[in-house]
């Protein structure tokens, strides 16, 4: 497993460092973004603390709403130049981009939402709820 200096982890260990499911890993590894550096003689897979980092950044791109082939892009453009960071910005950019056209749709939602229950709420008797009634036009 290397030298006594190197902390290395295996697959459950690294999960548990980085507060995710085993399966989580196991996932990332079968899609390409994770890779250990070794095997132990059972086979075990071995990660790094560059793997502990990726896991970390993968994490992370996800909270912040980067589907996988996104990070992967990410992934593949963490060497630092200036030519790197526009990309990365860029590429930040465009997801904040998508991240507000989805929050103005959940807002336009919530209105139509708010204003069909508020007609349900206030209705006089009548033999057809007007949430279904409108969703029925």
């Amino acid at each position: 497993m290397g030298n006594s200096k190197t902390t290395t982890y295996t697959a459950g260990k690294l999960a548990k460092a980085v507060g995710v499911n085993i399966q989580t890993v196991r996932f990332y590894d079968r899609k390409g973004v994770l890779k250990p550096t070794s095997r132990t003689e059972a086979g075990y897979r071995v990660y790094d603390a560059e793997g502990l980092k990726r896991l970390k950044f993968i994490i992370q791109a996800k909270e912040l709403g980067f589907s996988l082939t996104e990070i992967k892009d990410l992934l593949s453009l963490r060497v630092r130049s200036v030519q790197t960071c526009d990309r990365v910005r860029s590429k930040a950019k465009a997801k904040l981009e998508d991240i507000q056209k989805k929050i103005a749709h959940l807002r336009k939602l919530e209105k139509t939402l708010k204003n069909l229950i508020g007609d349900c709420e206030n209705r006089v008797v009548s033999e057809q709820c007007p949430i279904l009634e409108r969703m029925e036009v």
